[in-house]
């Protein structure tokens, strides 16, 4: 059985493009073996933020939607057991695979994968398409799709890799290659610090589109030295 034929295909939805500061809201993921979809894992996941209006406008995920969610360190033990020692697929992929890296690292454990990523591809072979977005390559190869939610952009991504792979095999290019995101434990804010953030905010009437129990503590110290340096003590 060939390695490019069984996989899990991944999809993230979250609140903006940086995993350093943006959160993941949904997680959608197809575990595929010999080229067929066996089963799939999906769930809204409560970033412990707001959720932006344009968010909401592009997915339709709304803050109802994540409100009851699990947050994302009481979801990562059943993923890990989902993925399992597979590569994945995604177009785009290393930008999912950005934000899970970080998430379980900050969770203390290893997360270490190779991957397939099917923006790449159409790069390669399908250079006279004026768009390589997954919704457009979608309507390209007639492929049904929801666009911007986790698990149809999943099974999306697997059905035009398959498209891919039947017309361009090659393969020294379709061989899963390993995906390089450098991250470091992010510490936790102490209560010190959390407290003095919060005086900050109540002293100058401010509110955060997160919980300070949520944040990092770089994340805490960037924002307690945004607030002096506007506001002052």
């Amino acid at each position: 059985m060939k390695t490019e034929d069984s996989y899990v295909a991944l999809d993230l939805e979250t609140t903006g493009l940086n995993p350093k500061r943006d959160r993941i809201i949904e997680i959608g993921a197809a575990l595929v073996e010999e080229g067929t979809i066996k089963d799939t894992f999906s769930t809204f996941v409560n970033p412990r933020s707001t959720l932006p209006e344009k968010v909401t406008e592009i997915t339709g995920i709304t803050e109802a939607d994540i409100l009851s969610a699990p947050a994302l360190e009481e979801i990562l033990v059943n993923l890990s057991d989902f993925i399992g020692d597979r590569h994945l697929l995604g177009h785009s992929i290393l930008f999912d695979y950005s934000f899970l890296k970080r998430a379980f690292v900050n969770a203390g454990r290893k997360f270490e994968k190779r991957g397939i990523d099917t923006l790449k591809l159409s790069r390669r072979y399908l250079p006279e398409l004026p768009s390589k977005r997954l919704q457009d390559l979608c309507v390209h190869y007639g492929i049904p799709q929801r666009a911007h939610r986790a698990l149809e952009d999943a099974q999306a991504a697997h059905f035009l890799y398959r498209k891919l792979k039947a017309d361009y095999y090659e393969e020294e290019v379709f061989r899963p290659q390993p995906l390089l995101y450098k991250v470091k434990r992010e510490a936790r804010a102490g209560e010190r610090q959390k407290e003095r953030l919060l005086a900050l905010l109540r002293k100058h009437t401010l509110s955060i589109p997160m919980e300070v129990d949520s944040m990092s503590k770089n994340e805490v110290s960037r924002l307690t030295d945004q607030i002096l340096a506007k506001y002052g003590r």
